[in-house]
């Protein structure tokens, strides 16, 4: 049986994804950025073109780390969640029935108790298409919000993160599947002695339980996770079914997907229970010139402020204000910044480049950019050298990328026998094949 990809839709309740401006397009919609149809359609075009799932990407808060202040984020357009998703994934829910749907929720900001309750009812609500984007959050921002003066340092906050997801998987867990009985001739409505007390005690979290939501379809969320650091990978180890990294190159994606796949094995888990889904960004045209034409025309309206504005708030450091020695963005950051960015700030040191901030600025995300064919044949080439198990597609403009993806290169795929043509499951996690962390 031919291996099959994984596709991943990266969304936001705002004008733009990673890459900076792509509202400014004149393909790009913006009256119906607050409207439920915008992500009505949206998920409709996913699902029929038998994408595994979509998620949002979320901030609990404004970036203000870049200048001083959020203008350049403000006055540019940049990723700004201007609805919080847990309130758009419902709508989506009702207008589809098979595709995966995901929110990004911090368990350094929300209560166990919390992220069980709400991403179970909206597991229960769309019959097991959920998925859980696990972060322990990024910048102290994001703290204060929360009422905390700043961040734990990066450890505490995975130490955290494990003892949260623990707790969730014996709440979500609290009701045994067959604890409904539903009698009402009997008066008989569910069974007690199949619901069970949690009594969950860690050095971070407590909670007695139960939850009050009976186990889903697919008996609980699939659980996603984006960390690049040493820590990071543990984590998704022991917990990932969905890891979404960034691109990078084959020789280092290698790399690190045959160490995280490795560390599964470690933990009892096998290779096959969590999908590894690179980040990519596919410009389509009809002709490899012609795309190149949309590409180039794409990345001129970039704001360089945004662009440098958005290399500080991943960071977690204001670049302008970052010397040159080798480690100063790791160290100005402290225990704010994705690793992934840090470290994308240390290679353009590296490069030379005379100051990172300048370089940032002209920065766009790397891309892949042809006709359908030429980027079936980029994806196929990092798919079967190992690099991944799948692709998270992030859009220059919204929805015409993820249109035209699905429209023009999801059926090159399917004709390589490299992409489903049909959902042979009706849950997210049946889909994905997995087996959940333990």
């Amino acid at each position: 049986m031919t291996r099959k990809m994984h596709l991943f839709a990266y969304l936001k309740t705002g004008p733009t994804a990673l890459h900076a401006s792509g509202w400014r397009h004149p393909e790009a919609t913006l009256g119906d950025i607050l409207s439920p149809s915008r992500y009505e359609n949206i998920a409709r075009t996913l699902e029929d073109a038998c994408f595994d799932g979509c998620f949002f990407a979320d901030l609990q808060g404004l970036y203000d780390i870049h200048a001083g202040g959020y203008d350049a984020y403000v006055r540019h357009g940049g990723q700004i969640s201007y609805l919080d998703p847990m309130t758009v994934l419902p709508v989506m829910a009702a207008a589809t029935r098979h595709i995966g749907l995901g929110a990004t929720l911090s368990t350094t900001l929300m209560p166990a108790y919390h992220l069980a309750r709400t991403l179970l009812s909206l597991d229960v609500f769309s019959l097991g298409r959920v998925a859980w984007n696990i972060v322990t959050s990024a910048t102290d921002l994001e703290a204060r919000n929360y009422g905390l003066e700043a961040l734990p340092d990066k450890d505490a906050r995975y130490d955290q993160a494990d003892e949260v997801v623990e707790a969730c998987m014996k709440l979500w867990r609290s009701w045994d599947r067959d604890s409904w009985v539903l009698d009402k001739e009997a008066g008989y409505f569910a069974d007690p002695s199949k619901v069970h007390y949690t009594d969950y005690a860690g050095k971070y979290v407590r909670t007695r339980g139960p939850l009050t939501i009976p186990q889903s379809a697919q008996g609980h969320p699939v659980l996603m996770q984006a960390g690049s650091s040493p820590r990071g990978v543990e984590f998704a180890a022991r917990w990932a079914e969905i890891v979404f990294t960034f691109g990078s190159a084959p020789e280092k994606a290698i790399a690190a997907y045959d160490r995280l796949k490795s560390q599964m094995v470690a933990n009892g888990r096998r290779p096959g229970d969590c999908a590894v889904a690179m980040q990519v960004t596919c410009v389509v045209g009809e002709t490899d010139s012609i795309a190149q034409e949309k590409a180039d025309f794409a990345n001129a309206l970039a704001a360089e402020e945004l662009n440098a504005a958005a290399a500080s708030a991943s960071a977690g450091v204001d670049i302008t204000r970052l010397g040159g020695a080798e480690g100063a963005a790791s160290k100005a950051a402290g225990a704010q910044g994705m690793h992934a960015a840090i470290e994308e700030l240390e290679e353009l040191r590296r490069q030379g480049a005379a100051s990172v901030a300048a370089a940032a600025r002209k920065r766009v995300p790397s891309q892949i950019v042809g006709s359908p064919t030429t980027v079936a044949d980029k994806l196929e080439e990092l798919f079967t050298a190992g690099c991944c198990d799948g692709f998270v597609l992030t859009p220059v403009t919204f929805p015409t990328s993820h249109e035209t993806f699905a429209r023009a290169v999801v059926p090159e795929l399917q004709r390589r026998g490299l992409f489903r043509t049909r959902y042979e499951a009706d849950t997210l996690r049946g889909n994905l094949g997995s087996r959940p962390g333990r």
